[in-house]
């Protein structure tokens, strides 16, 4: 079970580096990238690794490509109508891609998370591994406990002001600063 949270949170992170990598790239004016208060995390990254690597290991480069572009995906979606249902925020809108499917997935970021999952299964899978089995289960308890804590704080946040920015520092200590000089006006 231990392995399991690692690898979720091993690929959050991942997928949080990744998104900032492409924010810059893309020049996106979003560049809060990250779906916690606290820690640099991309759940939506982890949680489908993890559906990924919970199926049976293929050979097929190619197969794994299907398959995880299909995986991924229909994480992605679930992971995006939670957020939208949930706690009312919106972290990614695919609306001006061809055959988006309500602005939370579309064809083209299906293929990049085939690509992306398969290259994961077959290449970086065995280092995280490794790296999980290296682990002191003292150390995913802190996590555990980090990630809970961070958890209700986001959570909490989000809920009441629907604003993913401000999960960026900056934004966050901006609105809190504007907030007080109101409440003190």
């Amino acid at each position: 079970m231990s392995d399991w949270f690692f690898y979720i949170v091993f690929y959050s992170l991942l997928g949080c580096a990744l998104e900032k990598v492409f924010a810059r790239a893309v020049r996106s004016q979003k560049q809060v990238r990250k779906c916690f208060l606290i820690l640099p995390l991309c759940p939506v990254y982890g949680l489908a690794m993890a559906a990924m690597l919970a199926l049976p290991e293929e050979d097929s480069f190619l197969f794994l490509v299907l398959r995880g572009a299909l995986i991924c995906t229909a994480v992605e979606y679930l992971v995006h109508l939670f957020y939208d249902r949930a706690l009312g925020v919106s972290f990614w809108d695919y609306s001006g891609i061809p055959g988006h499917i309500r602005g939370r997935v579309c064809p083209p970021f299906a293929l990049a998370w085939g690509v992306l999952s398969a290259a994961a299964v077959k290449w970086l899978q065995p280092a995280a591994a490794l790296l999980a089995a290296l682990t002191p289960p003292w150390a995913l308890f802190a996590l555990w406990t980090v990630l809970a804590a961070d958890s209700v704080l986001t959570v909490s946040l989000l809920r009441r002001h629907r604003d993913p920015e401000l999960l960026a520092w900056g934004d966050l200590l901006r609105y809190a600063r504007a907030f007080s000089q109101s409440s003190t006006s």
